[in-house]
């Protein structure tokens, strides 16, 4: 009788100070196990270091790319992060292979994409071994990433070429920026961190709607002159391309971690409160590939940034802190369902199926991409850092 009311009280201690804590939805360690047995296969049937994995063709092959691909580094940035979760030592040898096996893209100076190259392998890199062979290809990178900025437009260019676009921009850039606030820290070069912030306000001002949507391409004349405001990727010009506004979200929700300036969180916060109450949103919170193209196919890519970023700004937000978390929550129950990741041995041993990279182009429709998984175990990794009792 006395264990009973000891337990009792305190139950009743845990709950009055409010950390009680429900079951997790999302069994992490059941994800996690499969994404090990994916990518054991995955490096199996990798052995060239430059055939990177980014998706499946429509034949059903894998889909390699070389390091200049945008998307050469979420392979490595994936590898660390079963290496953070495992422990490891062959996920750390692994994903330090894969990680210098980009080393010559720090001279790149022809894409705006060099966080996703560099600093997803690197970073992590960096951040999980305090290794410093990782830091000059990040510094040169960024430097190099710091070239495609142009002070009389006031942003980082996106693309050399683009129709008629004088000065393309695309709402992807924002996630590059992170990997300019890390270089300026480790270099104390202030200018890295002025260009983030200036691409960044500049985004602000041109690239959303009133009601926080964002458009996939802003074309720019000098003096910050808009001069179209457009998609590529998306459905029209008018419409929110899913994986755009989840670039954007997780762009200024960082941007709000390194700053601490209340704008960016602000910004986050709207484009949040589109995509949760939009009447497009599936229940199963797997957005369409475009927001305004519903019954169409999903995008598990969008769904995975969407719930890393979501996560975050559960830290950030104290108003919306609960319905942020459980958006996150469903987002990674359904992405960790059968509905959305793969039998074992299957999907080109890719953890997620049914992505969508650039549907006006017919190009990976409905088929796994490298960056699903990689967003997706980074949420898996915050998710239980989030509900670690």
């Amino acid at each position: 009788m006395k264990k009973i009311v000891v337990l009792f009280i305190l139950m009743t201690s845990i709950i009055a100070n409010g950390i009680a804590q429900k079951k997790p939805l999302v069994d992490v360690d059941k994800a996690f196990d499969f994404a090990t047995k994916q990518y054991t296969n995955m490096l199996a049937s990798h052995p060239d270091l430059t055939k990177f994995p980014q998706s499946t063709k429509p034949n059903g092959a894998p889909d390699d790319r070389t390091s200049e691909w945008w998307c050469s580094g979420f392979f490595g940035g994936s590898l660390w992060y079963l290496y953070e979760y495992t422990g490891g030592a062959n996920w750390k040898a692994a994903a330090d292979k894969w990680t210098k096996a980009l080393d010559k893209e720090k001279h790149n100076t022809r894409t705006h994409d060099l966080g996703f190259m560099l600093y997803c392998p690197y970073g992590n890199g960096y951040r999980l071994t305090q290794n410093k062979e990782y830091i000059e290809p990040m510094v040169t990178g960024a430097n190099s990433l710091a070239t495609r900025f142009n002070p009389a437009y006031g942003l980082i260019k996106s693309w050399d070429k683009h129709a008629d676009c004088e000065y393309p921009v695309i709402i992807d850039n924002m996630m590059n920026l992170e990997f300019l606030f890390w270089a300026a820290k480790q270099s104390k070069d202030k200018r890295l961190y002025n260009i983030a912030v200036t691409h960044a306000d500049n985004t602000l001002k041109h690239h959303f709607r009133k009601d926080f949507s964002s458009y996939h391409v802003v074309c720019y004349l000098p003096g910050t002159k808009v001069y179209r405001q457009k998609t590529h990727q998306g459905a029209a010009d008018s419409s929110a391309w899913a994986r755009g506004q989840a670039w954007a979200m997780y762009g200024y929700s960082m941007m709000y971690r390194e700053t601490k300036d209340k704008k960016y969180l602000k910004q986050a916060e709207g484009i949040a409160n589109f995509v949760i109450k939009h009447p497009n949103l599936p229940a199963d919170k797997v957005p369409y590939w475009d927001f305004d193209r519903p019954n169409e196919e999903r995008d598990a890519s969008a769904a995975a940034v969407f719930a890393s970023a979501f996560l975050e700004m559960s830290t950030f937000s104290k108003k919306n802190k609960d319905l942020y978390f459980s958006t996150a929550e469903q987002m990674l129950a359904s992405l960790a369902s059968p509905a959305y990741t793969a039998n074992l041995n299957e999907n080109n041993n890719f953890i997620l199926k049914h992505s969508v990279g650039h549907k006006p182009a017919k190009s990976e429709i409905n088929t796994p991409i490298v960056y699903a998984d990689y967003y997706y175990l980074e949420a898996l990794l915050r998710y239980k850092k989030l509900t670690a009792l």
